[in-house]
């Protein structure tokens, strides 16, 4: 949390303000969501998706490089995904992080596009899946509750500095509550949708 002396939305206040506590835990706690949105993305459910590789790390010219910076992907079916390098000599290098990627790839290379065929999930590979989004709901919950004592400290501060009235904290502190809580249902809800995928047969 930024300090009193650093910034401030009131000419007789150089402190944060109660809106800008507000503003920012919910800005804070937005970002907790999206992160675990692109990383529940890798998961895998039983259907092909680019967002599965797409983020891959490939050695192109001795850099690591996401798959997607260098090659068009798409799942044309259910089944498979296609990987079209827009640099044919980065083929072999895209085959072999695919390769040795822990997802158990097995690309083929016909000299043009590389085919990933995905297999269908075993039952006991959805659950460990879906045992792994739940730890990962989790960590978000957990960063959300996080960002929300933040805020509380913060406005407990400004009460005790008299910038805010306790009436003006306890009403503060509602609102904060109120984001968090919109927050956690949140995350249920992703989780949710991403656990039908997964199961999905």
């Amino acid at each position: 949390m930024p300090d009193r002396n650093n910034r401030g939305n009131n000419s007789d206040q150089d402190g944060p303000t109660m809106e800008a506590v507000l503003a920012e835990a919910e800005r804070k706690m937005g970002q907790s969501i999206e992160a675990m949105r692109r990383d529940i993305s890798t998961l895998r459910t039983g259907r092909a998706t680019p967002a599965l590789i797409e983020d891959l790390s490939v050695d192109y010219y001795g850099s690591p490089t996401p798959l997607k910076q260098i090659a068009s992907i798409s799942a044309p079916d259910a089944r498979a995904i296609m990987v079209q390098p827009w640099d044919r000599q980065a083929l072999r290098d895209i085959e072999r992080s695919l390769t040795q990627s822990e997802m158990g790839f097995n690309p083929s290379n016909d000299g043009n596009v590389i085919t990933v065929p995905i297999p269908p999930l075993t039952q006991e590979r959805r659950r460990e899946m879906v045992r792994l989004l739940k730890r990962k709901a989790e960590d978000s919950k957990v960063a959300v509750r996080n960002v929300r004592r933040e805020g509380v400290d913060s406005l407990r501060k400004m009460e005790r500095d008299k910038s805010i009235s306790q009436d003006e904290n306890r009403r503060s502190q509602d609102n904060l509550q109120k984001t968090t809580d919109a927050h956690i249902k949140a995350i249920d809800e992703v989780a949710a949708t991403k656990e039908a995928e997964i199961m999905e047969v």
